[in-house]
């Protein structure tokens, strides 16, 4: 019973690709919008969530292997809060930093550093490959679930997109279909019936 069910339901879904007298061309081109839409969305947007993963999870690495941790000193304290105006990383607080640069030469520079420290404590900072203070990288775990995220954000977002057009397509289909069957109407109806006086 089930079965002969489902296949009822097959056929009725696939009405406009059977060949009947009622079936306009219409019909056979809203069937194909349905088609291209679907395998757009679901192969589309598969492709377009893997290609954006791929990528930021590659921007990502390049960012770890760009960044390097060194040692430096606070020239001041950091306070146990954020001080007004600073922006804050989770516990972390912008300060002024000593360190030792690659050629050896002393930096002083702002860095994102824990908050709640002395003048003179050692804390690590990030550099980029420039030798600039910059926050830290991703970590691998944390790179990998914003790569899912993006990937699977680029994917609804292109499926968004193509759903919406399609639709767009259905309802201009749906318009012509109804201007079509108005003027029809106009010139059919009058022949049904006299009006009684």
């Amino acid at each position: 019973m089930r079965g002969a069910r489902g296949a009822e339901g097959a056929r009725q879904w696939c009405w406009r690709w059977r060949r009947n007298p009622l079936r306009r061309r219409d019909d056979v081109f809203e069937a194909w919008i349905v088609l291209v839409v679907w395998t757009v969305m679901v192969l589309g947007g598969a492709l377009a969530g893997l290609v954006t993963a791929r990528a930021a999870d590659e921007s990502f690495t390049r960012l770890r292997q760009d960044r390097h941790a060194v040692p430096a000193v606070l020239a001041g304290g950091t306070g146990s809060a954020v001080p007004a105006g600073e922006s804050a990383v989770y516990d972390r607080v912008r300060a002024t930093v000593r360190w030792t640069a690659a050629d050896g030469k002393p930096r002083v520079g702002s860095a994102l550093v824990p908050s709640g420290h002395k003048a003179g404590t050692r804390v690590t900072i990030w550099l980029d490959a420039q030798g600039r203070p910059t926050t830290p990288p991703p970590t691998r775990s944390a790179a990998a679930t914003e790569s899912t995220l993006l990937g699977l954000g680029a994917a609804v977002a292109l499926g968004g997109l193509v759903f919406g057009a399609g639709g767009f397509a259905r309802w201009r289909l749906d318009q012509r279909r109804y201007a079509r069957w108005e003027r029809e109407w106009e010139r059919l109806g009058p022949q049904w019936g006299h009006k009684t006086p």
